[in-house]
């Protein structure tokens, strides 16, 4: 099995990304944890283009990586200097990392209109600029920039920048798909040419633009590259960058290619989990391979097979890139999806009860009404639970009113609530306020319970969104409210519908607070 390098580029790539901004502590955390899964190379950015990444080079230097090394990027020197004297050069080369990788113009169109030098003051670029460093650093990659391109409207000077980057002695030449454009064929064609006539390692580094990042790296592989980059989650700038957390999987499991060990694949979905919350995005559900709807399962027909035979609707087993099977409860859903979840729920049930067809025929009219129960099982859990007795009242509601005050134009408007409730037969009347007439309402839904159940003081709202249902009735329409409510340990999502967004918001809440005390 031949070995694919991985080289991730998260850190630089990735970081141009619209709305991400790394902090230094975050990229030493992610460094941490890409070395910890065992991408061959990582690039921590460019030395001396910001203070951020200088600092970052820096601290790196305190921390032993294990399994990957580290890689510097920058450009070949400027034309008006000697290598010796660009001060971007002195940087890469103070960074101290055991791998460097410079981008050099392939394409003659930009070394004309970008770079303004001749062709072959550019060639004179990549060479002086591979052969000073190769002399002081392990490892130097050539990052051909806007290679495909270049390659498809001068062939002859695009393979005379290679050639240049190869005498000059890199130890890899990375084929750029810069502008993200090209398609599958094309970059197969061009890797199997390139691969032909150079006797050296040659990689892949593809843009998004085109939605083809992905499957031009593999192809890019099947071609003959033997080093992919890219990013985790393709995080990247305009459309992003190849996807790792897909080309790994399809490297490894599809193409049998060495480049990860089962062990490490298995963690792939904690890698993807854990950029994305350093990130402070939200989780792609329908992220291939890592995403909580990857396996997931809906129409009956569907769950009734894959309980018997996964691979009937699932290409790979989902433990194998650390993920798991999920069946959804709709409309859709026949008696096979209500057993499993009852599965899935670790409920006591017997699977053969009348009450299960039940649960079908309440859960299909529920949806009917606008319901929905595939981002809100702890609610769909609770109906289980209660149409099997399993279900307990911790208590009871004897009212709420919710006071919205504005007093001016221009002020912001004020939300109180007061709620009356009984707890084993005790009275309880609390009022609060809060950023709005729902958020008042759990301030003070809380404060009535907190004093009975502690454990309440752990939950948190994490999301709230609402849905209008019902088009053409303006405000009177019916909406739907999902919660996204945790814990330290564990998220779950509740529903209600309602006329009334007041009176949804609360169904949701009650649901989330009895979910919690249910699980204790």
């Amino acid at each position: 099995m031949r070995k694919i390098e991985i080289y991730d580029t998260t850190l630089r790539d990735g970081a141009q990304s619209e709305d991400i901004s790394f902090s230094v502590e975050d990229k030493l955390r992610i460094l941490a944890k890409l070395d910890k899964f065992g991408v061959h190379y990582i690039e921590g950015g460019w030395p001396g283009a910001n203070p951020k990444d200088a600092d970052f080079f820096r601290q790196a230097k305190k921390l032993k990586l294990n399994n990957s090394k580290l890689s510097a990027f920058g450009a070949t020197h400027r034309a008006s200097l000697p290598v010796s004297k660009d001060p971007s050069i002195k940087e890469l080369l103070s960074a101290r990392t055991p791998v460097v990788t410079i981008v050099g113009k392939t394409w003659d169109f930009h070394v004309r209109e970008a770079l303004r030098v001749s062709q072959q003051t550019n060639l004179d670029l990549i060479s002086n600029t591979i052969s000073y460093l190769k002399k002081r650093v392990p490892q130097v990659f050539f990052d051909a920039e806007h290679f495909f391109d270049g390659y498809k409207a001068n062939p002859e000077y695009a393979l005379k920048t290679l050639k240049a980057a190869s005498s000059a002695g890199a130890d890899c030449l990375v084929l750029c798909d810069t502008n993200g454009g090209t398609m599958p064929g094309e970059i197969g064609e061009t890797v199997r040419e390139i691969v032909r006539i150079l006797d050296i390692p040659v990689g892949i580094h593809a843009h998004n633009d085109s939605e083809c990042a992905v499957a031009n790296s593999l192809v890019a592989v099947e071609s003959g590259a033997s080093q992919v980059q890219g990013t985790i989650n393709g995080l990247g700038e305009r459309c992003g960058n190849a996807n790792l957390i897909s080309v790994i999987p399809g490297l490894k499991l599809k193409l049998k290619k060495n480049c990860v060990t089962d062990n490490k694949l298995r963690k792939i979905k904690e890698v993807s989990r854990f950029v994305t919350e350093i990130s402070n995005l939200r989780h792609f559900k329908r992220q291939p391979y890592v995403g909580d709807s990857a396996f997931a399962h809906k129409g009956g027909i569907h769950v009734s097979a894959v309980v018997r035979h996964p691979e009937t609707y699932e290409h790979i087993r989902p433990e194998r890139v650390g993920n798991y099977q999920r069946v959804l409860v709709s409309d859709l859903s026949g008696r096979s999806n209500i057993i499993r979840k009852i599965k899935d729920f670790k409920l006591k049930i017997d699977p053969d009860s009348p009450k299960v067809f039940q649960i079908v025929r309440e859960l299909k009219e529920l949806e009917n009404q606008g319901f929905q129960f595939e981002g809100a099982e702890a609610s769909f859990e609770l109906l289980i639970k209660k149409t099997f007795g399993l279900h307990r009242r911790f208590f009871d509601l004897t009212g709420f009113r919710v006071i919205d005050e504005k007093r001016k134009e221009g002020e912001t408007p004020s939300s109180e609530a007061t709620i009356m409730l009984t707890v084993d037969g005790k009275p309880e009347h609390t009022a609060a306020t809060g950023n709005g007439p729902v958020n008042a309402i759990d301030n003070a839904l809380r404060k009535a319970l907190e004093k009975f159940y502690p454990q309440l003081k752990d939950v948190k709202l994490l999301d709230y969104k609402v849905r209008v249902l019902t088009a053409g009735v303006g405000t009177k329409a019916k909406v739907r409210v999902l919660i996204e409510s945790g814990d330290k340990t564990h998220k779950w999502g509740t529903v209600g519908v309602s006329e009334n967004i007041i009176e949804a918001s609360w169904q949701a809440l009650v649901d989330s607070i009895e979910y919690k005390l249910l699980r204790g």
